[in-house]
Parts: C-alpha cells; sequence; structure tokens
C-alpha cells in the first residue's frame, strides 16, 4: 500500500481525528508543528503521522484489549489488520 507523503491539514486533521483549529493551535505551540511550502502553506508529512501514532501509544495508558482496538484501528487506516490481528492473539 502506498502512503500519501505530504496532507493538506484538512486530511492530516481527518487522519487523527482532530480539527483543523486544533493543529493550528498545536503548530503554534510548538506541539506538532506543521511544514510549510514555499508559498507559507501548512503541510504535514506521514513520519509526522507515524510520530503522532508513536506518542499516543506511549502516553495512552489502558488494558490490553483497549490497546488493541486503538491499534486495530490505526492498523486498519494503514492496511495492516493482520499485523493487529497477531498481537491480539497472543492475549
Amino acid at each position: 500500500m502506498k502512503h500519501i507523503i505530504n496532507y493538506k491539514p484538512k486530511d492530516f486533521a481527518e487522519l487523527l481525528n482532530v480539527s483543523v483549529k486544533t493543529l493550528q493551535r498545536w503548530d503554534r505551540e510548538d506541539i506538532l508543528k506543521a511544514k510549510r511550502t514555499p508559498t507559507n502553506r501548512r503541510y504535514y508529512t506521514y513520519d509526522q503521522y507515524l510520530e503522532y501514532i508513536g506518542d499516543i501509544h506511549v502516553t495512552f495508558k489502558c488494558d490490553s484489549k483497549e490497546k488493541v482496538d486503538i491499534l486495530k484501528k490505526f492498523a486498519n487506516e494503514l492496511g495492516g489488520v493482520t499485523v493487529v490481528k497477531s498481537l491480539q492473539d497472543r492475549d
């Protein structure tokens, strides 16, 4: 599966399940800095998405079933459901 390399703020906000306003605030507050085009438009990268997912994984506290559910959601978005399924089978 080929991943989009750069995301417009609207698309990235949908991917993270947040609003564009939240992304703008995070950019201002240095929480998740947007990249800028030569014409100063915001965009985000797939690597930033992976970093965001990693941050959630590290800071999110829940039981194993909830973790599997969260991983399933993101795996579905990335096309890797079978990887998460194998995690669930181990519990």
